[in-house]
């Protein structure tokens, strides 16, 4: 079969694909003899009709044309559904296994620190291309916190498109991130948007009326700031001294307590936060409701077509693989 094993993603095997898409064509088919039909041996054909009802695929079947007792396949779009769901469970599963053992990174820090001469933890570095990978390096790997005070006037569109897969990764992780920005930042309109953006997503973001302090700290153990306040342009200074990250962290905490609070300042997102039309954000708000093209554009009054050209908009204007991308996508960003 030329299409078979393309659920494996999903966690099926190719015998209970097989077993699937037969019942999908003949439904109530006896299940006595099926192994002969598929060429299987009838203890792997047993196991995969156990698993495939054990996850709803497969069901007893009420319907007068189908064998009392005859099996019948769940409709594509309610298994595909189940099958997305339970493969997101155990991934969720396995990304907690796998993020759990941090008391392995302290004890490697341990060890790192016992081997470091003194003085060893401030690192001096001068090249703006070194500095911004160490940045995103720290971010890619935080674990639990980042703090940033950051007085830009704006960011850039490079700016933002470089900062946003690294902030939504560390915010899907559960990382926490509270940033103070130079109130006058929040007059632009891409880099409010931005902002708010994150804070839809779970960032605590404060403005302060003028701070000049430039200050990153990673999972309270690494701080990096400029090497001369006044001349950025002369590097950065990344240290690990328990005593220098505490004196910093000292300073965040006190520019954080004076500063005003994102959501008291940007009372409804700003204009450009959603590169929408109001059609398309109804198309989207249907596609996360409905199961059907056809019930979504018979609620939004238009027709098939045009809603499905909507709908091929809306994950082009998110870069989404499918619809369920998108609808995560778009709740990400505090769009719906």
């Amino acid at each position: 079969m030329n299409n078979a094993g393309t659920m494996d993603l999903l966690g099926l095997s190719a015998l209970e694909e097989r077993v699937y898409r037969h019942f999908l064509r003949h439904p109530g088919t006896p299940t006595e003899d099926i192994h002969l039909l598929l060429h299987a041996r009838r203890g792997d054909v047993r196991a995969a009709l156990e698993r495939l009802t054990e996850l709803g695929l497969l069901r007893r079947s009420d319907n007068g044309d189908v064998p009392e007792g005859g099996l019948t396949a769940a409709d594509p779009e309610i298994a595909v559904g189940l099958l997305t769901d339970r493969r997101l469970s155990e991934l969720h599963h396995e990304l907690q296994q796998v993020t759990r053992p941090r008391n392995l990174v302290a004890e490697l820090r341990a060890e790192q620190s016992a081997h470091t001469p003194t003085g060893g933890g401030v690192e001096r570095m001068t090249n703006l291309a070194q500095i911004r990978n160490r940045i995103d390096d720290l971010a890619f790997f935080a674990r639990e916190e980042i703090l940033s005070v950051e007085p830009y006037q704006a960011l850039t569109p490079e700016n933002i498109e470089h900062a946003r897969p690294l902030d939504s990764r560390c915010l899907r992780r559960g990382v926490r991130i509270r940033s103070v920005v130079l109130k006058e930042a929040l007059g632009n309109p891409p880099t409010a948007a931005y902002l708010h953006e994150l804070s839809a997503q779970g960032a605590s973001i404060r403005a302060a009326p003028d701070i000049a302090e430039r200050i990153l700290v990673y999972d309270r153990h690494t701080a990096l700031v400029p090497a001369n306040p006044a001349d950025t342009s002369r590097g950065a200074l990344v240290a690990q001294e328990p005593g220098l990250v505490a004196s910093v962290l000292s300073l965040f905490e006190r520019i954080w307590d004076q500063a005003t609070d994102l959501t008291s300042l940007l009372d409804t997102p700003p204009p450009d936060s959603v590169p929408l039309s109001p059609m398309e954000l109804d198309v989207l708000r249907s596609m996360c409701r409905v199961t059907k093209d056809e019930i979504g554009a018979r609620e939004l009054g238009i027709s098939l077509r045009t809603y499905r050209r909507h709908v091929a908009d809306v994950l082009r204007t998110l870069n989404a693989s499918n619809r369920p991308h998108a609808a995560l996508l778009a709740r990400e960003r505090g769009w719906i």
